[in-house]
């Protein structure tokens, strides 16, 4: 016979209605095409399975479902007969089971379709019967909602206004979107029926590029599944920039001192606005305000850009001292915005103007036996500069006979005076610490480290410490004492020579290491002090001499240097005073001799001065006294003690003042 196939590959979004149709007209159908070609149909079987089922997984026992024996399926000729599911399937002759071929991705097979149907025709001859099956193929949640996009970006300008709308790709069979939390935006979906549902973003806040350049929003799709999966799109928003920010100065107050001499180009002050715009919009221009006179923009400049005032003219303190200079800072917009800043320039004085003296004499001459405290001139005294720079100190050049005395403010009074000599002593006060030389650590603090071998006897030198004071006298006079010490019978100090020695010999019960804390201190009314700290280790004689090599080296250098210089310096008094003392002795020696070989070594023996000699005494007449008498003595015969003496008589001497007498002795 002849069989008849209906239509079996139908379109996508036609399989609902086709699987409505076929459940109402398929007996009719059937039995109205078997009827005019005498073909023989019996049922209509339906059955579901799950997508991905893995191949060969049984989808149901077809012969069993239409009550036909399988011993027959093979001699009739089981079969599928051509369908659009042919490849998908497959029947058993053997048990008459329906079989799927592989896995069956319902997404590719139906894409969006709901429901997803397979329709099958079997046939079986002798007799001739076809039977349909349907297979529905149930949607399994194995696929997440995808975006078109992974990211999305959008600009936005900060002056949007709240309500402000902006649709974004969404993501195909999902059940609803969702936004990550933000202040700024909400999400609205709107549901376009078979073309699915579309988020909108709706801004609530305005924004404002200064505090938030971009923000980052995350996008979830979630779909209807169970369980439900999700996909999400990172959506970066950028707020473009208007100029809707004022520039604003880094300071309240510009405020400089300037020197009167200062050379031109001299930067100033530079001034600094900062705009939180960007782009032209924060791009900032400085310029003098239009108050600011002539001469101001004479004597200063402003770099437009880097907002530096430098010197553009000679400064004068006498012509004006401060200036006040509105400086203003502009942005690029279109529409600039525009602020001012007041600076304060303060003009420092320099002692750039000699003072002028003005002499007024009250005589063009005066009596040499004018009183002290006479007047002589009136002198007045001006400088132009400013405070110490204009202050005006007047004095005469030494060794002159007059003083000055302020009259009135600039104004001397030039007098006569007389003058005295005061010695000024100055004393020592004990204003100096004690330092202390050593011991001195790498750290700057006093204090040491020494060892000593524990079988040293008493009176052992275990170190010296040293200070010095920078006062004089009883202040600078060091003394050193114990202030504090582990084992007061061990060690004993010099309190002259700062010495620290062992005062008996170390026993085994004796400890290891032991504190000694030395006070310096000098001898002034308030004295004052230094400490230093001594460690001193005990250590075994063998360890004590190995470790101490070194710094015994180096302290008997230190010694030996100091001893050097105390020779040298000893040597250096003591070949001076024996000098000094010889010096003295043949001074002496000679004045003796010269007195007498001066005046007597020529004389002869009759008692005449022989040769051409004169003989000049001088003698201070004191005012008052009466005469003076010059005594010669006789050497030729002093050993019989007689002596020759010549009177001179003279007259007294009147007046004021002292004179002076010449004696003359004349040969005979």
């Amino acid at each position: 016979g002849i069989v008849v196939e209906p239509a079996c590959v139908i379109g996508k979004m036609e399989q609902r209605r086709y699987a409505q149709w076929l459940k109402e007209h398929t007996k009719f159908t059937l039995m109205a095409a078997l009827l005019a070609f005498g073909v023989m149909t019996r049922a209509q079987i339906q059955y579901s399975i799950s997508e991905e089922q893995k191949e060969g997984a049984a989808v149901g026992n077809i012969a069993k479902d239409l009550g036909i024996e399988h011993r027959t399926l093979k001699e009739r000729g089981f079969r599928i007969v051509s369908t659009s599911g042919e490849s998908m399937f497959s029947v058993n002759q053997n048990d008459g089971v329906l079989y799927v071929n592989g896995k069956i991705d319902r997404e590719k097979v139906c894409e969006r379709s709901t429901p997803c149907l397979i329709n099958l025709k079997i046939a079986l001859e002798n007799p001739l019967e076809i039977h349909y099956v349907t297979v529905e193929i149930l949607d399994v949640n194995d696929h997440a909602p995808i975006f078109p996009a992974s990211e999305m970006h959008l600009e936005i300008g900060e002056s949007a206004l709240p309500g402000a709308r902006f649709q974004l790709d969404g993501s195909n069979s999902l059940h609803h979107y969702k936004l990550s939390h933000n202040d700024n935006f909400r999400l609205e979906v709107k549901d376009r029926g078979e073309d699915g549902k579309i988020p909108i973003l709706i801004l609530q806040k305005p924004l404002d590029r200064e505090l938030t350049r971009t923000i980052n929003l995350q996008l979830t799709a979630v779909d209807g599944g169970k369980p439900a999966k999700s996909g999400t799109m990172d959506i970066t928003i950028d707020v473009i920039d208007i100029n809707d920010n004022v520039p604003v100065f880094t300071k309240d107050v510009y405020s400089v001192m300037l020197n009167e001499n200062a050379p031109l180009g001299t930067t100033v002050i530079q001034v600094n606005a900062t705009d939180l715009d960007e782009g032209p919009n924060g791009e900032i221009v400085y310029s003098f305000g239009k108050s600011v006179n002539s001469k101001a923009r004479k004597l200063f400049d402003i770099n437009t850009i880097t907002g530096e005032i430098t010197v553009k003219g000679l400064l004068d303190y006498e012509d004006k001292d401060s200036y006040e200079i509105d400086i203003e800072a502009s942005d690029k917009g279109l529409v600039p915005m525009i602020t001012d800043k007041s600076v304060t320039i303060k003009i420092v004085d320099v002692n750039d103007n000699t003072p002028e003296i003005e002499v007024t004499s009250f005589s063009n001459s005066i009596p040499e036996d004018s009183r002290p405290g006479t007047t002589v001139a009136l002198i007045s005294v001006s400088d132009l500069d400013s405070g110490l720079n204009g202050k005006v100190t007047c004095s005469l050049e030494d060794d002159m006979p007059f003083k000055l005395i302020p009259s009135q403010h600039s104004t001397y009074s030039l007098v006569t005076t007389s003058n005295v000599t005061v010695n000024v002593f100055i004393l020592d006060q004990n204003d100096n610490v004690p330092v202390i030389l050593y011991p001195v650590n790498t750290n700057g603090s006093a204090e040491g480290v020494e060892e000593i071998p524990r079988n040293v006897n008493a009176g052992h030198l275990v170190t010296k410490v040293r200070a010095y004071d920078a006062d004089i006298g009883y202040n600078g006079w060091l003394l050193f004492s114990l202030q504090e010490v582990s084992d007061h019978s061990l060690f004993g100090l010099d309190r002259y020579t700062g010495q620290i020695r062992t005062l008996r010999s170390f026993t085994e019960t004796d400890e290891a290491q032991h504190k000694l804390l030395i006070l310096v201190k000098d001898n002034g009314n308030v004295s004052l002090s230094a400490t230093a700290t001594v460690i001193v280790k005990v250590v075994e004689p063998k360890e004590a001499f190995a470790a101490s090599d070194v710094k015994n080296a180096v302290k008997d250098e230190e010694e030996n240097n100091v001893t050097f210089y105390l020779i040298i310096t000893l040597g250096s008094v003591s070949v001076l005073f024996v000098i000094s003392i010889i010096v003295l002795i043949v001074m002496q020696c000679s004045k003796s001799t010269d007195y007498s070989s001066k005046y007597l070594q020529d004389t002869n023996y009759d008692g005449t001065l022989s040769g051409d000699k004169r003989y000049i005494i001088g003698s201070t007449i004191v005012p008052g006294s009466n005469g003076n008498t010059l005594v010669i003595p006789d050497r030729r015969r002093r050993d019989s003690g007689e002596e020759t003496i010549l009177r001179q008589k003279l007259a007294a001497v009147r007046g004021t003042e002292p004179a002076w007498a010449v004696f003359q002795m004349e040969p005979c």
